[in-house]
This record gives structure tokens, sequence and C-alpha cells, in this order.
């Protein structure tokens, strides 16, 4: 094999040999038995190295393929590591659970993002970031879809993303509520879905012009 294989969340290496796999878990946040636990079976199948991504995963590095389903039923862990053209996992920042400057529950926001959207196949890879607060610590206006949490709730940004040309989302709605804003993301993804077949969100936007594609939102 020398190629991803996304129904194993498994990604080819640079060696052509080995795999990476990512276990979910979300926004980072992880006990430690958890954490003891994914070491511990890195080093029982001989992984090369450990690495926490940018979008707050634990990506096990350097894994044969014949190992790969042993790893899985120990790890008894779903993938969190989303492959091509998919919604992947949200990026959340700790929240009013953990954050003394947080005016929003991104944790309880960002799961519920997950629960309903992840993994579902778009035209374009979909990156979504949930920040409690305005210093936006999830990267939420270099997103594809990105919630910013102030006092009377939820900013909803589209179109952002960072790479080879950086685009910085545009405001779409204002103090949204929890339920309000997993249906605004719905809807953005539904129309996305319906209307574009390869670009990313941004550039799809970008081709029909911003006010079209806000009254498409809010009729």
């Amino acid at each position: 094999m020398s190629e991803n294989i996304p129904e194993k969340g498994a990604v080819i290496q640079k060696d052509l040999e080995t795999y990476a796999i990512i276990p979910y878990i979300p926004g980072g946040l992880v006990d430690p038995a958890t954490l003891i636990k994914i070491a511990n079976i890195a080093e029982k199948y001989n992984a090369k190295t450990l690495k926490v991504t940018s979008n707050q995963r634990i990506a096990i590095i350097g894994i044969k393929f014949e190992d790969i389903d042993r790893i899985w039923e120990d790890l008894d862990m779903k993938p969190g590591g989303f492959i091509g053209k998919r919604v992947r996992s949200t990026k959340f920042c700790p929240g009013t659970t953990h954050c003394k400057r947080a005016e929003q529950d991104s944790i309880k926001m960002g799961i519920a993002i997950d629960e309903k959207f992840q993994g579902m196949e778009m035209p374009n890879k979909i990156k979504i970031g949930v920040s409690g607060c305005p210093n936006s610590c999830a990267e939420s206006r270099v997103k594809d879809i990105g919630l910013i949490g102030y006092r009377k709730g939820w900013n909803l940004y589209v179109g952002g993303t960072a790479g080879i040309k950086p685009m910085i989302g545009q405001l779409v709605a204002k103090n949204l509520t929890d339920e309000e804003a997993v249906e605004f993301i719905g809807k953005i993804i539904n129309y996305y879905q319906e209307n574009e077949k390869s670009k990313r969100l941004g550039r799809f936007i970008e081709r029909i012009g911003f006010e079209r594609f806000k009254n498409a939102m809010i009729p």
C-alpha cells in the first residue's frame, strides 16, 4: 500500500510504507488516563513518534499497515483525522469551562458541531473554529466557518482560510444562540454542497459574491 486509507483513518507517510492515525480528542482536551493509553499503545506498536497537531489532535506516526486495525481496536476511540473533502474536526478553545476571558461555552459548541457535521462529504475540505471570546484562540477568522463568542452570543464568520493564499472570514451573523449557530452552520454547509463542485468555501463566496451568499443565508 502506498496511499491514504480513508476508511481506516490512515495517512501514508513520506516513506510510502508507514502510516499515521489520529484518534478523536475533542478540542485537544484529554484526561491523563487516555493520554497514557495513547502513549502506551504507540510504544507497543513501535510508532516512530507522537505529534500534537495544529488542529488539537495527537497523531500516532510511523505505524505499519498490518498494525492499523489492531491499534484502533486497542485504542477503542473513533478517528479524528478526516482525510480529503470532508468537514474536519472542529478546533475550539477551553471556553467558559477553563478560561477566565471566555464569554461563551466553546467546548459545548465545538462538540455539538462535531456531532452534527464532522466527516460529512463536501466539495472541498471544511475547517471550523470556535473561540469563546474575541481573542480568537481557535483562529476562527481563518477557518472556512468560524464562531467567536461575545457576551450577547456568537458572531459567525465565513470564508476564511490560511495556507498559500490566506483569506479573512467575513461576518455573516451576530449574537446567535447556540441553537441558532448550529442551525446557521447547517444552512452554510447545505448551500455550499448544492452550489459548488470543488472550490474552498471562501473561493466559492468570492466567485458568487458575498452579498448574494449572505442573502441566501438570511432571506
